[in-house]
C-alpha cells in the first residue's frame, strides 16, 4: 500500500447478490482483477447483533455464521481442536456467549475466508479490513473482561455544526489504565486476529486514541459528556513490539486535532480524504484535491455517506457550481456525473483510491449502505446478479491505467 499508486472496490460480502462467501465472492475477486483493481475493502466480519450492523458485533474477534456459503459442512474434531488451540485467547470467550456449536462456525468461517484470501492473492488483489474502536454494549468481550471498560459512561462524539446534541452511540468505553497495566494485551491480540483475517486494516474513529467523548450512562443525548484522554502512541507501540509492522489507515475524518494528526504522522499512518468534503468553501479542508497528501486513502464517500450519484442531486447550486468548474478544468464530461467524479477521485495525488462498487454502476440514494441517525433499513443493499459486467470492468480498468493505478497483468 505504501509502494506504488493502487485503487479498490469498496462493497462489504453482505452487498454481494446472495450476502455470503464462496463463489460469488470469487467472482468478485475475478471482477476486480479484470478490472485492473488491487484490492476489495470490506466492514467488519463480526457477528452483528439485532441492527444488523457490522460496527455493532457481538465479538470483536469472531466471524460473522450469516457470511458462510456452506453453514452445514462438516467439521471434524480434529479441527474444532486445533483451531481451539490456535485461538485460545478468545475463543472460550466467545462459546461461552455464543454456545458450543459456535465453534463449528468459526472453523467454517476460518476455512471459506482463507480460501477466498488465497484466491484473491493469486489474483494480485488484497483484502482490506476495518476495525471498529469500541465493541458493542453486552457484546462477548465486555462479558468476559469486564475490568478494561469504565463503568457509568459510554462512547458518543459531541455537538458539532451537523449535530447541536452530539452522537450518543451507548458503546461501552475503554478503561486505558488498565488496559495500560495489562501490557495492552486483549488490543494485540484483537489486532493480531485482525491480521490473520486481512492484509491492511482502516482502524475506525482513530481520533479516540488521542482522546474520546465519554457521556454518562443514561443521558438523553451527547452533550453532557466530556473529553477523555485515550493511550496514545503506547498501544500501537506494543502491538508493533510482539507483531511487527502493522498495515494500518487511519480513520481521521470529524473533529481532528492536531494532536490527532501528530500522532497519525509519527506512526506514518494514511489518513483519509474523500471526495465528497472537497468542495465547500475552505481553501484549507484536507478533501480538497489540490490538498490531498501522497500518504492517505481517498475516497468517492464511505459505507456512511450518500453514493456519489445521491450527492451530486443532492447539491445546492452553488456546490453543483463548484463540482462542474472543478470537472471542467480537469476536461470531463459530467453528462454521466458518477463516471466524471470516479474518475476525478481516481486522479488524486493519494497513494490508494477507493470508490464504492454503487458509483461504479451510477446508482442513487436508495442505494447507499447506511444513513448515520436512521434506524430502519441499513446495511440491506445489494448488487444485483450480474450486475458488474465485463464492459464495466473494461471501462474501470481504462480510467485506473489513466490515472496511474492499474494493476499490470
Amino acid at each position: 500500500m505504501r509502494s506504488m499508486r493502487a485503487a479498490g472496490v469498496l462493497l462489504h460480502p453482505t452487498s454481494l447478490p446472495r450476502g455470503r462467501l464462496g463463489d460469488e465472492a470469487r467472482r468478485f475477486v475475478d471482477w476486480l482483477a479484470t478490472a485492473g483493481q488491487s484490492w476489495w475493502q470490506v466492514l467488519p466480519l463480526g457477528p452483528p447483533k439485532e441492527s444488523g450492523s457490522p460496527y455493532t458485533a457481538a465479538s470483536a474477534f469472531a466471524g460473522s455464521a450469516e457470511l458462510l456459503e456452506q453453514p452445514a459442512a462438516p467439521v471434524t474434531g480434529d479441527e474444532a481442536r486445533a483451531f481451539r488451540a490456535r485461538n485460545a485467547y478468545w475463543i472460550e470467550d466467545w462459546l461461552a456467549y455464543a454456545g458450543e456449536g459456535a465453534l463449528a462456525d468459526q472453523v467454517r468461517f476460518e476455512r471459506e475466508w482463507a480460501e477466498l484470501r488465497r484466491y484473491a492473492r493469486e489474483r494480485r488483489v488484497r483484502i482490506m479490513g476495518d476495525l471498529p474502536i469500541f465493541v458493542a454494549q453486552g457484546s462477548a468481550d465486555v462479558r468476559a473482561h469486564p475490568e478494561l471498560f469504565r463503568r457509568g459512561v459510554v462512547a458518543g462524539a459531541p455537538p458539532d455544526a451537523f449535530s447541536a446534541t452530539g452522537q450518543l452511540w451507548g458503546n461501552p468505553v475503554y478503561d486505558w489504565r488498565a488496559h495500560r497495566r495489562e501490557g495492552y494485551r486483549w488490543w494485540i491480540e484483537r489486532l493480531r486476529r485482525t491480521f490473520e483475517l486481512f492484509d491492511a486494516v482502516r482502524i475506525d474513529h482513530f481520533r479516540g486514541f488521542v482522546s474520546f467523548w465519554a457521556v454518562p450512562e443514561g443521558s438523553r443525548n451527547a452533550r453532557p459528556g466530556r473529553w477523555r484522554r485515550g493511550p496514545g502512541r503506547a498501544l500501537f507501540d506494543a502491538a508493533t513490539r510482539e507483531l511487527g509492522e502493522l498495515e494500518l489507515v487511519a480513520e481521521d475524518l470529524g473533529h481532528i486535532t492536531p494532536a490527532v494528526v501528530r500522532l497519525r504522522d509519527r506512526l506514518d499512518l494514511p489518513g483519509m480524504v474523500v471526495l465528497q468534503f472537497g468542495f465547500g468553501m475552505r481553501p484549507a479542508s484536507p478533501h480538497r484535491l489540490d490538498n490531498h497528501p501522497e500518504n492517505a486513502v481517498v475516497y468517492t464517500g464511505t459505507h456512511d455517506h450518500d453514493t456519489i450519484l445521491g450527492w451530486w442531486r443532492s447539491l445546492d447550486e452553488p456546490t453543483r457550481g463548484r463540482v462542474e468548474r472543478r470537472l471542467a478544468e480537469a476536461g470531463l464530461d459530467h453528462e454521466e456525473p458518477h463516471w466524471a467524479l470516479v474518475e476525478l477521485t481516481l486522479r488524486s495525488p493519494a497513494r490508494l483510491a477507493v470508490v464504492q462498487a454503487q458509483d461504479i454502476l451510477g446508482l442513487g440514494s436508495a442505494a447507499r449502505m447506511n444513513t448515520p441517525g436512521r434506524q430502519e433499513g441499513n446495511w440491506r443493499w445489494r448488487l444485483q446478479p450480474g450486475a458488474l459486467t465485463d464492459e464495466l470492468a473494461a471501462r474501470l480498468r481504462a480510467v485506473t491505467e489513466r490515472t496511474g493505478r492499474a494493476l499490470q497483468s
